[in-house]
């Protein structure tokens, strides 16, 4: 019985050393960290900070918070918006060159949360977003509801493959201009690897 108990206790000292730490820097302040935090991983697994920067800065952020602290995974969520090609552009390729994976999203996060519902492949203004989501959620959307990962967690799957279906629907994928297109169900599926 002893032996028994020593090996569950290596066995689960192995598991720990084997665990991906992930660092998710997000354009939003609230509703993007809202949502990821509430992912079913370990709390020594993740680190979701909403910053309330754009594009270029939050890269400029995830960077910094890289350099100070081990992690295996470190991802920005930012939304496409109305910023300039250009800064969109610039952030993807800074984040590149620092081994920085982007989960975003043409034109808002709100497409995400679409995509739980059904395929949505027509050019969306963010202020639509609303207006479909309190359609599909049978109630009022509040962009900052805490609630959001739990109200859609039944229908991750079917979000996933619509996103898949949607970015490979782009001939030649240009990130900045592919309204709508969103990557946040990569992310999503690698948290997905490592819930509890």
């Amino acid at each position: 019985m002893r032996s028994k108990t020593i090996e569950q206790l290596k066995r689960r000292k192995d598991f720990r050393s084997t665990r991906v730490r992930f660092l998710i820097v997000c354009e939003g302040a609230k509703t993007e960290p809202k949502y990821f935090k509430r992912f079913r991983v370990p709390r020594d697994v993740i680190d979701v900070i909403g910053v309330g920067a754009n594009t270029v800065s939050l890269v400029e952020k995830a960077i910094e918070l890289k350099s100070k602290n081990s992690y295996e995974q470190v991802w920005c969520v930012f939304d496409r918006d109305s910023f300039p090609v250009q800064n969109f552009n610039n952030a993807l390729a800074l984040a590149g060159r620092n081994k920085i994976k982007v989960a975003y999203s043409n034109e808002a996060l709100e497409l995400w949360y679409i995509l739980h519902f059904n395929y949505h492949d027509g050019a969306t203004s963010r202020d639509q977003y609303k207006q479909i989501l309190s359609q599909r959620l049978g109630f009022e959307y509040e962009k900052n509801d805490p609630h959001m990962y739990d109200f859609l967690f039944s229908k991750q799957g079917d979000a996933i493959r619509n996103a898949t279906n949607l970015l490979n629907s782009y001939v030649n994928h240009t990130p900045a201009s592919d309204n709508p297109s969103t990557t946040v169900h990569i992310l999503v599926q690698e948290l997905n690897k490592h819930t509890i």
